[in-house]
């Protein structure tokens, strides 16, 4: 080869290369405002007795699965972790329900000085938008970055932790909030998962995601919006932590804008496969080193 067709070759590959680059340019948020809600200890099979509304109206609506799992241990840091973190605990490294510091080195550490989570992706990638966290358990507070967030609320009650979040919301029409329910986990140790006192919890829960549904609509900003509710774990008797259905079936359900209406969904689902459906939305690129994968099938003309 000689020296013209070299030149020629080098100029083609770097022209490739910019070509390739270009293909991975930031896509085209497909809604501007994502809702995490939360709620701890809320198990799928819950669906089977109590009265939740609300929820059956975003599942009527939207996509959604009742056999969704949580990673193992099922309980309540590590999957809280793994759900905002995009990966399990073989990486993120927090292995325990009120785990607050990785018990295993973190695989990666990143500019918040934990394996980073969606938080930082909204940060890096959007950094003109608000994000923030309104949460229960103060276990939370231990899982995302701090210096990244522009509402970082303890709530003393699920109630508190609600309005704080509708008042963040309505204000600063933030690109993502991460609402996390102290209930019905509460009742499910004191009482008994399966129980009356349970049930009563949940619903309970189903009234509050009401108040934020209707908030939305009477704001107009549910036509912009998606809500993506889950949980961390389920029970049986008054513990979690085991590797029986009842502790590792969750909750997934999805609803808003550019949401499917296909109902049940026929993908595996798993809690870290939240971040990657929640980056998904927001046109956000994911690092190589998460393990979830966005739903694609919960999303309107989305190529599976």
């Amino acid at each position: 080869m000689n020296l013209k067709k070299e030149s020629l070759v080098f100029m083609l590959l770097v022209f490739g290369s910019v070509l390739c680059c270009i293909g991975q340019e930031q896509a085209k948020p497909l809604a501007n405002h994502v809702i995490l809600i939360g709620s701890d200890g809320f198990g799928a099979y819950a669906f089977k007795k109590a009265k939740v509304p609300n929820l059956r109206k975003m599942m009527k609506n939207g996509s959604y699965t009742l056999e969704a799992r949580s990673v193992l241990p099922s309980s309540s840091a590590v999957n809280w972790a793994s759900m905002i973190m995009g990966s399990g605990p073989e990486l993120h490294g927090y292995t325990e329900w009120g785990s607050k510091t990785p018990e295993l080195p973190s695989k990666v550490i990143g500019d918040g000085n934990i394996y980073p989570t969606i938080f930082s992706l909204v940060h890096q990638q959007l950094p003109e938008t608000k994000k923030g966290v309104s949460y229960s358990w103060g276990g939370i507070g231990y899982l995302f970055e701090k210096n990244m967030v522009d509402i970082d609320f303890n709530g003393k009650t699920d109630e508190e932790t609600m309005q704080k979040a509708i008042e963040f919301i309505l204000k600063e029409k933030p690109s993502l909030t991460f609402i996390h329910f102290d209930q019905p986990d509460g009742a499910g140790h004191n009482i008994g998962h399966d129980t009356p006192e349970y049930y009563k919890e949940v619903e309970k829960i189903d009234a509050l995601i009401g108040k934020i549904l209707s908030t939305l609509e009477e704001n107009n900003l549910m036509e912009n919006t998606v809500i993506l509710f889950s949980s961390d774990h389920g029970g049986v008797g008054k513990g979690h932590g085991g590797k029986t259905l009842l502790e590792v079936e969750i909750p997934w359900i999805i609803y808003g804008k550019n949401i499917s209406s296909k109902g049940k969904l026929e993908s595996s689902v798993v809690t870290y496969d939240t971040a990657a459906t929640i980056a998904y939305i927001l046109g956000l690129k994911t690092p190589e080193f998460w393990r979830g994968k966005p739903i694609l099938e919960a999303i309107k003309n989305a190529e599976h």
